[in-house]
């Protein structure tokens, strides 16, 4: 269940058209903007879809203009997120104020998480019919309605147009200009979009460059060669391939330092050897006494004589 996804995941490049395409099919809107659905009461009938008699729809407000009443609508969706127990954080402050991306975001991830419920299959459910007891279904209705009458009421103007004299050429310019406009506020809005992305990408990478120098500079690994290597990588004032070397150049220098310590260990091991014989000696003077200990007055004699016969200086036995 896709309750808390990356940002690189893959439901994050889901296009602005195909989430509206998404909604419309699901819930019979006629949405053109993502940021319309920023009041909130979308989010909480796709909800209602995955999850159907979880949502009280008689909460929802499909006319929120305010800000205060979107927030109303967010609270209805976050209590049925804290019923399933989804962890997901609904940025409210961000998401009133219709901003494309923030919004575009949000869709993105309700888009989701409802594929991981239905797998995308919508049964048993009339949006139409669930809207009823919200306030403004009926706005909402209306706007769901438009795209058809209005794609009649452009048939019979053609239909005018075509069967009327040339003084109309006038209004068929004017209806090319303002098509024309709302293909340029479409590709103004995509703009926007790809801004807020790279901006917000941009911000996402220079936090975690930001977090790697603070990390080198933390006085227990400063000294380490590696990380003196790391630190010339990110202060480097341009993109020359020559710096890299140079880092890879103090790495591989520090490991061939570090090779010539087997020496080392043969000394300590050569200085051990003292220390072993002195502990064989002390082991046969153990074993010397042991056995006088054992032997018989006599045997004790004769070995004092022998050593006497020797030369030897024990002569006051």
């Amino acid at each position: 269940m896709a309750t808390n996804i990356g940002m690189m995941d893959s439901a994050y490049f889901v296009g602005r058209s195909e989430i509206l395409a998404w909604i419309n099919s699901t819930l019979h809107l006629s949405l053109s903007k993502v940021e319309e659905a920023c009041s909130g009461a979308v989010q909480c009938q796709l909800m209602d879809v995955v999850h159907q008699g979880m949502v009280p729809m008689h909460k929802v407000n499909f006319d929120a203009k305010s800000e205060y009443e979107m927030i109303q609508n967010y609270k209805v969706l976050q209590d049925v997120f804290n019923k399933l127990k989804i962890t997901k954080n609904i940025e409210v402050n961000k998401l009133v104020k219709g901003r494309p991306l923030d919004n575009l975001e949000f869709l993105q991830w309700m888009k989701r998480y409802c594929d991981s419920i239905n797998h995308g299959i919508v049964q048993n459910y009339n949006p139409l019919e669930r809207r009823e007891a919200c306030k403004g279904a009926k706005e909402a209705g209306k706007k769901a309605t438009m795209p058809s009458k209005g794609h009649s009421s452009q048939n019979s103007r053609k239909n005018d147009v075509t069967s009327g004299h040339t003084t109309n050429q006038v209004p068929k310019a004017a209806r090319t200009v303002s098509s024309g406009g709302a293909a340029y506020d479409e590709q103004i809005t995509e703009l926007k979009l790809s801004v807020d992305s790279l901006e917000k990408e941009r911000d996402f990478y220079f936090a975690k460059l930001r977090d790697i120098e603070i990390l080198c500079q933390s006085p227990e690994i400063e000294q380490f060669p590696v990380v003196e290597a790391i630190r010339r990588v990110l202060y480097a004032t341009d993109s020359d391939a020559s710096v890299l070397d140079a880092a890879l150049q103090l790495v591989s220098q520090h490991h061939k330092q570090l090779e010539p310590l087997d020496p080392i260990s043969e000394e300590f091991e050569e200085s051990l050897q003292p220390e072993n014989h002195k502990r064989k000696t002390i082991n046969n003077l153990d074993v010397d006494v042991a056995a006088s200990i054992t032997l018989s007055p006599r045997q004790r004699l004769s070995d004092a004589s022998d050593v006497h016969c020797s030369g030897s200086p024990l002569t006051t036995y």
